[in-house]
């Protein structure tokens, strides 16, 4: 990451609060929030990734800080909208990103591990955005955006619980974007294909296949490839910023085509 005198910076000014920071989607999309001259504050479970973020960041000569929470607890998600306000004035931006996967059949998958994706991919939205939406509101507006996924819109196999937690996400997207729009702040969800980030190669040990062919098969689709976070993170970054001033509600696709139809 490098940040340069002459870059337009579409965030100057704005600070971000980014759940599931320290890897994947999280991480790159923190580093371009700071290099479009937000500053950041990161949070995960992951303190040493985390933590080795906000050096990248800092080291680059952006503002960001790194605090580890488990989002899917109350105090936490208290404990970090706190620290957000007091080091960087409360956040115009939060990205809701903290995620995990259980590749299983409802009938493989165990009690614990619904109730964890469940919590994780779904309660912790409602937890942190508990937090921040008052400060929002007070503060004039804001922008929220969700990580949901390509199965959020349609079901995949083996992946039950994961599913059916983003599907909740897209739909909690869409009623938080009608309760909170009139306050200006504006609710969003992305809907990422298969991405290459350690989530999604841990998918092949879950299902007992070879990484290298679990990939190969996760490109099949029209853009004959899987994406990067760094793309990933460009969708949220419109939605953060002025370019998506009249966007809310919405669960933007960015999945190379999966979507668009049988190859």
């Amino acid at each position: 990451m490098t940040l340069t005198p002459d870059h337009s910076r579409t965030l100057e000014g704005k600070s971000a609060l980014v759940t599931g920071a320290a890897s994947g989607i999280g991480r790159a999309t923190s580093l371009l929030f700071a290099r479009e001259g937000a500053s950041v504050l990161l949070t995960d479970l992951n303190e040493t990734a985390g933590r080795r973020v906000e050096r990248e960041i800092t080291e680059a000569g952006g503002r960001a800080m790194f605090e580890g929470a488990d989002v899917t607890v109350s105090e936490d998600c208290r404990r970090i909208a706190q620290l957000a306000m007091e080091q960087f004035g409360g956040p115009q931006i939060l990205l809701n990103n903290a995620g995990i996967m259980r590749r299983a059949s409802v009938v493989e998958l165990s009690e614990p591990d619904w109730d964890r994706v469940m919590d994780v991919n779904v309660k912790a939205i409602f937890l942190m955005s508990r937090e921040v939406i008052p400060w929002m509101e007070r503060a004039g507006g804001g922008s929220i955006i969700n990580t949901a996924s390509g199965w959020g819109l349609v079901g995949g196999p083996r992946a039950a619980a994961y599913c059916a937690s983003k599907g909740a996400v897209v739909l909690l997207t869409k009623a938080m974007a009608i309760d909170h729009g009139p306050h200006r702040i504006r609710v969003n969800c992305i809907c990422p294909g298969d991405t290459d980030t350690g989530m999604l190669r841990a998918e092949a040990g879950q299902l007992g296949e070879d990484e290298r062919h679990f990939l190969d098969g996760a490109a099949r689709r029209p853009l004959g490839r899987v994406g990067r976070p760094e793309e990933i993170a460009q969708a949220a970054l419109y939605l953060a910023s002025e370019a998506s001033s009249f966007v809310t509600g919405a669960a933007l696709v960015v999945d190379g085509g999966g979507l668009a139809g049988p190859m």
